[in-house]
């Protein structure tokens, strides 16, 4: 009885280690998505408060497939929150937060920020007056952070009002610095999880060049 609840504990905790490295591609692959899209966008989005929303407005209606590049942009950078969340939980419940899954459990985590900090800086790039309004009222709370709150406010602010300055730094955070931070560490997460996962494999399972190779010698030495 207790080898049978051991052996389906074994099966439970490696159905969980095997959809979480399956998340950790789909986190890869919209990272991907919200990184190509950003590109394209970026060829004609102006961060400034006059340009913003207009060209914008240009990408949706004028540019060859606009409303397409911008919607794949949204849903991959909402979904990116999604499973990143989902992941911590998928993680947890695998007890992947132990020692061995440090490195994984950590940037899973750092990923899950990234993500909502990727959105959090989108806010006010739409230059709309209801995001001007969320975002002022954000501002606010970032300010009443203690003992850092006031200086991060004036580095985002960059002025005495929201103005394009504002504006550029959102953009300049979003686009050059979370999104390569994103990128970096969803790579790390999943190669963290592939790597632990042959680590626990057995000796001939494992994903060596040594195998490889001496797998391929034997393929030559039969057909010969």
């Amino acid at each position: 009885m207790i080898a049978n609840r051991s052996f389906r504990f074994e099966q439970f905790q490696y159905i969980l280690q095997r959809t979480a490295t399956i998340l950790a591609i789909v986190e890869l692959t919209l990272c991907g998505i919200a990184g190509f899209t950003g590109i394209l966008l970026a060829f004609y989005y102006q961060p400034t408060a006059l340009g913003a929303y207009e060209s914008l407005t240009t990408i949706a209606n004028e540019v060859t497939n606009g409303t397409l590049i911008l919607s794949l942009h949204n849903i991959a950078g909402n979904g990116l929150i999604v499973f990143a969340l989902v992941q911590i939980v998928v993680m947890f419940l695998g007890r992947q937060f132990l020692a061995p899954w440090l490195t994984a459990w950590v940037s899973g985590i750092g990923l899950a920020i990234a993500a909502i900090s990727l959105s959090w800086t989108a806010i006010l790039l739409d230059w709309e007056q209801m995001s001007f309004w969320r975002f002022k009222v954000e501002l606010k709370i970032v300010g009443s952070i203690p003992a850092i709150g006031s200086s991060l406010q004036d580095i985002l602010l960059g002025g005495n009002g929201i103005g394009s300055i504002t504006l550029q730094h959102m953009y300049a955070l979003h686009s050059y610095i979370l999104a390569i931070v994103a990128i970096f560490l969803s790579i790390t997460h999943l190669g963290a999880l592939i790597c632990q996962e042959q680590h626990w494999k057995p000796e001939d399972k494992q994903l060596r060049i040594s195998n490889l190779c001496s797998e391929s010698a034997a393929n030559k030495d039969s057909s010969l």
